[in-house]
C-alpha cells in the first residue's frame, strides 16, 4: 500500500491582507467552482480590524 498523491480540483491557497500585505490565513479552494481569485473579509491581527483578504501564492 503506497501513498497516493492527491491530484484534483481542490488546491491550497493563502489569503493576503490588502492593507498590510501579510499572509494571515490558508484555506482550500475548488478550482472548478471558483475560477476567479478568492476575496474574503477576515480579521487581520496586525491591523486589529476586519480587512479584505485576497488569494495569493502559497
Amino acid at each position: 500500500m503506497g501513498t497516493k498523491k492527491k491530484t484534483g480540483a481542490r488546491v491550497k491557497v493563502t489569503l493576503v491582507c490588502s492593507e498590510c500585505k501579510r499572509k494571515n490565513y490558508t484555506t482550500m479552494k475548488n478550482r472548478r467552482n471558483t475560477v476567479d481569485k478568492l476575496v474574503l473579509k477576515k480579521y487581520c491581527s496586525f491591523d486589529r480590524k476586519h480587512t479584505e483578504h485576497k488569494e495569493g501564492k502559497v
